[in-house]
This record gives C-alpha cells, structure tokens and sequence, in this order.
C-alpha cells in the first residue's frame, strides 16, 4: 500500500497495515507545501496566554480557531506569520522546538470546551486541539478528558508508548513522549466512514483489523480508533449536546496538578480509554469520590501507571521495561511504571475503579471474544441504573451496536444463587454491586498457524501472567486469560462510581439504541441509587 501525505514507513517497516510501523512527520523539503502547529499547553483557563509554535513552507498560513460542538463556534480567524524550520528526529521524545509564532489571552467569554485550531496553507491544512477549563462551573457536569492516553497513543514523529525509533535495532517504543508536537491526523478529528475497531473475522481465518487497514490506505495515524478527542470523547459530547446535557471540560493533567479541581463538581464523567495515569491523578480523584463525589465512567482499560515532568509536557511509562529500565525500581518501586496491578505498585486499579484493566481486557476483536455477546449480559435487572429500560436477568445490554469492546475492565467474582459477587483480595477498598457482565481475554486462541494472530497471540496474557501472577505457568496463565468486563457500582468513602468498564460504550449512542441512551441519561442527569439486596 501507498502511504498518504505527510506518513512515511519506519526503518523497519514491513509493509504490513498491523505489524507495519508507519507514521506523520513534517517534511524535511522546505519547498513541499505544509503547514503543522501545536500549543505551548495541553489545556488553559480564561485569561491564560496561549502561545502557538508553528512552521511551514509558506510565509502566511490561515489560523482557525473554534470551538468543537455538533455546530463548530468559530472564535478567531486570522493570517499568521510562519517560517520553515526543522523538526528533530527524537521530536516525539523531545518536542519539536519550534518557535512560537502567535499568541493571544484567552478571552473571558470563551466557553469551557474543545477548541481546534486549524492551519491552512495553499496545498496543505492540520489541524490542533486544547482544552479550555471553566473559571466558575457553568455545567454540572465535568467531563475529564483521557489526556494521559492521548498522549500514550499519539505517534507523531515516529514514537510512541507503543512503537518507535528507538532501542538498540532503532524500532523501540519510547518511554518518554512529549506534548510538544502536533496531534496525529485522526486523533483531533476523524474522516467520514472510518471504521471503529470492534470486528468480528470469520473463524479459523487470519484475524483482519479493518481500522488499521483503513489507517495505512488513507494516511490516518495507525492509533486513531484508539485515542484522541475524536475517538471516544467527541462523539459521547455531541451526543450529550444534542441532549441538552451540558459540560464543563478539564484534562487529567490539570487533576494532576490540582488537588481542588473536581472538588466544585457533584458529578464528573470519564468516557472511553483511559488507560494511562500518574499517582497524583489517583490521589485527587480518590480523594474526591471519598468525600462524597460521583464518577461516571464509561470507559475501559484502567491499566498503567506513569509519571509527567514537572512541566506536564513529557510523559513516562517504561511499561513491560519498567523491572529493568525505570530507575523507580531502585528508589521508589511503588512509582514503578508498570501494571497498577503489579507487585511492587501494590496500588490495586479496583480500589479506584472498583474494576481493573488486567481482568481479561479484550473483547471484540481479534480472536478475544470476537464472536461473544457484543454487550453486556445483564444479572441485576432491578439496579436503579437500568430502571424502565425492559431488560432482564440474562438480557444483552448494547449487543445491536456492540458497546462491549475493544477493551474492557472487570474484576474477579464468583457466583451465588445466580448473581455475580466479587472476589476475596481484589484490591477493593468498598462494596462493589457487579450488575452485568460478559467474557473477555488477553489471549487470541487459535486452532492452527492459519488462524494464528501474530497481533496479539499469546504475549499479553503471558505478560500478565509474568508481572500480575509472578511468572509464565499453565496456571498463570490461564488465569491472566480468562477475564471479564462489568457494569458495576462501586461504594468508596462517601462517594460513588457507577463503572460501565467498556471503551465503546459511546458505539450505542452513536447508533441511538435506546436502551443505552436511557442508562446514559439516567447516568449522567438522574440521582443515584442502591441496588435492592441481592
């Protein structure tokens, strides 16, 4: 396949849409057209000053500034100086270094929301995003955008947490990476008819990801399904604007930075993959939520630990390396960035979450329950939660438009009479009240070599097994295998978080089926609940 635009293929780049390692990068050719930028931050408040770094081949570019929404607010247009400048090749590592070539004070009157910043020259446009925080509450609900996992996926120049250009052979992840760059195409904005990631191959055939097919074809980055404003994020908000659900918005960088930055809220919502987390970020949610703040979380993969320089631009997470490369092993191991569930952490991911991204976390796609039910399957009817939708015990909760997918948290449980209850020594740190649930697994199983996928295979359950369980045996690794993915309550201090642990929850808003609009909406606006005893 030809790559698209401004991707070109790594060192070692097989060719292939899923193994391949393809990414976006300036042009070293001055005279090629092109225009890129990035912010001086992730996120401001009014009165902040915004400093926009920039380059391009032309001496002028068009600068649009709008607020996103299902009608875009356009704020600022202008023209804008700019000058050609080159872009280190350790840029996703280091930054880009470009020079700062517009800057405004955010005015007052700018709404709390998702602002893009589009950059047109004759022959090239990109686009850029931040986030702007409310000075007083406007809404009463505060979305908290996965910041920490944008940042882990965003492969822009070449490295990511995931992969890159680094390591003896040159074809290492990286784990640093930094938010001086501009956002991988896909990540601010998506292109009609991109598909989404849950897919179901045909058995005993060679699992196909239609996502990172796409990607290859049309010059999106490879993680675009998986990360970014426009993955999870922007469609449950336009969802919730069409509802006339309003939103404040903040980054899990600012919760990082800001012990008091939930506290003006009742209600926050964390949507998608938000896999990725500092210490501090868990401190300051924790805290909230035991002083009687509610957490809804329609969202998977609760799964790393990372650390942010002190000026929250570069990000840290030596993953699977962590034992060897982190230097925390030897000074802090509880700083460790690794799994939450890792010994050495010894800070579980269910005493936030109530449910835990190393409980199985595939479903959907690959051969991880890629046949399964597509929803969850439901075993408390009478929760408050899915009050007058019509399901009942044994019901599939999302299967038409397949919610259950591509990662998903859980927790280890047993049965009784029927009914799902957590395990003994899961890390919880109050009740739990599993309402539903469906299979997941680490694993892609395979009847022979031509249906074995080389993608996942059997890695990620072997490092489960290696990191969670303490070594790779038949035992372990069953155990690191067979998971799940729950709809659940979790009681924590005063507070509450209602955990519907799915990435793709927000697929059943995007088709409108109505079972999962009416949680959502319950979710979002109505007053919690108890579940009758059970």
């Amino acid at each position: 396949m030809n790559l698209q635009g401004f991707f070109v293929a790594g060192p070692h780049d097989d060719g292939d849409p899923v193994s391949g390692h393809y990414f976006e990068v300036a042009s070293g050719d001055p005279s090629r057209p092109q225009v890129w930028g990035y912010t001086d931050a992730l996120s401001y408040g009014p009165g902040d000053r915004l400093v926009l770094h920039a380059i391009s081949s032309a001496p002028e570019a068009d600068l649009r500034i709008a607020r996103d929404g299902l009608v875009p607010e356009t704020v600022l247009e202008t023209r804008i100086a700019l000058s050609f400048e080159a872009t280190p090749a350790d840029c996703s590592v280091v930054g880009c270094g470009w020079p700062g070539r517009y800057s405004l004070t955010i005015p007052a009157d700018w709404r709390s929301g998702v602002y893009t910043i589009t950059l047109t020259v004759p022959g090239h446009q990109s686009r850029h995003m931040f986030v702007l925080r409310a000075r007083q509450p406007a809404a009463r609900l505060l979305m908290l955008l996965t910041t920490g996992t944008w940042c882990a996926y965003n492969d822009w120049g070449g490295s990511n947490h995931y992969q890159g250009l680094y390591g003896p052979t040159g074809a290492s992840f990286a784990p640093h990476v930094s938010l001086l760059r501009p956002w991988a195409t896909g990540f601010v904005r998506w292109p009609e008819g991109a598909p989404r990631i849950p897919h179901a191959s045909p058995l005993r055939t060679k699992p196909r990801y239609p996502h990172m097919e796409h990607a290859r074809s049309a010059g999106l980055s490879k993680k675009y399904a998986s990360s970014g404003w426009a993955a999870f994020e922007r469609p449950f908000a336009l969802w919730c604007e069409g509802q006339g659900i309003a939103l404040d918005y903040a980054t899990q960088h600012d919760l990082h930075r800001d012990p008091d930055l939930l506290t003006r809220y009742d209600r926050v919502l964390i949507v998608g993959h938000d896999e990725y987390w500092t210490w501090q970020m868990r401190d300051h949610l924790d805290a909230w939520i035991d002083q009687g703040g509610e957490l809804a979380r329609f969202g998977g993969n609760f799964f790393w630990q990372t650390r942010l320089s002190d000026d929250l631009a570069t990000q840290t997470c030596f993953k699977a390396m962590a034992e060897v490369q982190d230097p925390a092993m030897h000074t802090d191991p509880r700083r460790l960035t690794s799994y939450w569930d890792h010994p050495q952490v010894a800070r579980p991911a269910a005493a936030t979450m109530g449910l835990t991204g190393a409980m199985g976390v595939y479903a959907g796609w690959s051969r991880c329950a890629a046949h399964g039910t597509g929803g969850f399957i439901v075993y408390r009817p009478d929760h408050w939660a899915l009050r007058e939708t019509g399901l009942g015990y044994g019901d599939v909760l999302g299967a038409a438009s397949r919610i259950f997918a591509y990662e998903v948290d859980g927790i280890d449980y047993g049965m009784t009479h029927g009914l799902p209850h957590a395990a003994e020594g899961v890390g919880l740190e109050g009740a739990l009240t599993i309402v539903a649930l469906s299979p997941a697994t680490t694993l892609a199983h395979a009847t022979g070599a031509h249906d074995a996928d080389a993608f996942i295979g059997s890695l990620d359950a072997e490092e489960v097994a290696q990191f969670v369980y303490g070594s790779v045996t038949p035992q372990t690794l069953g155990r690191a295998s067979r998971g799940n993915g729950c709809m659940a309550e979790y009681r924590r201090g005063r507070g509450t978080v209602f955990n519907a642990g799915s990435c793709e929850w927000v697929a059943g808003l995007i088709a409108r089926e109505d079972p999962v609009e009416q949680v959502t909406r319950r979710i979002l606006t109505g007053t919690w609940g108890t579940a009758k005893a059970g």
